[in-house]
């Protein structure tokens, strides 16, 4: 089935109820009314609603779009000279960036992370596989680590930085327990 192709001014009113939806998610999680998100966006509840048939598929929206450009971003570091760093700084990034939105959080820790249907799921587990085998490969991080472990320790670090933001060192700590042993 084809996608339709939105007019101009639905294509901006989509962005803008994407954008208000991300920041009103990230503030309160699922909570936030849609109403409010449309007052954000500067539309009527009726546009929010024509985009996205519920609150659920209009976080789904926000979230897949953020989850795509961590993707993203794994994606392009793949071919980075030094995986080992690499790997390490991405980990660091991807807590500290989501830690900051309720939703991207909520949405990670369910079912260790990015439980609903969508592509854009398979491909951040993938990208992150492929950094994690890259800096094992050149030794930098434990063998006995797989990919299921790494999400779960995202999402571990994930509440460290959300609930006790004073706690930063424990984010550290992960991160050297991933380290081989003199790097």
């Amino acid at each position: 089935m084809e996608k339709a192709v939105l007019r101009a001014d639905a294509r901006r009113n989509r962005a803008r109820v994407l954008a208000a939806a991300e920041e009103a998610f990230g503030a309160d999680g699922l909570a936030v009314p849609l109403d409010e998100i449309a007052r954000l966006a500067g539309v009527g509840a009726g546009t929010v609603y024509r985009h996205f048939p519920s609150k659920e598929a209009l976080f789904q929206a926000v979230v897949l779009e953020r989850i795509e450009q961590f993707a993203q971003e794994a994606q392009a570091l793949q071919a980075a000279e030094d995986p080992g760093e690499a790997f390490f700084d991405y980990f660091q990034r991807v807590i500290r960036q989501a830690s900051l939105n309720r939703a991207i959080c909520e949405a990670l820790a369910e079912s260790t992370g990015l439980g609903f249907k969508a592509d854009a799921g398979n491909d951040f587990r993938a990208a992150l596989d492929a950094l994690l085998e890259r800096a094992q490969a050149v030794g930098a991080v434990r063998a006995d680590i797989d990919g299921d472990d790494l999400r779960a320790l995202i999402v571990g670090c994930l509440a460290v930085e959300r609930y006790s933001p004073d706690s930063r060192h424990l984010v550290r700590v992960v991160v050297d327990g991933l380290r081989v042993t003199g790097n």
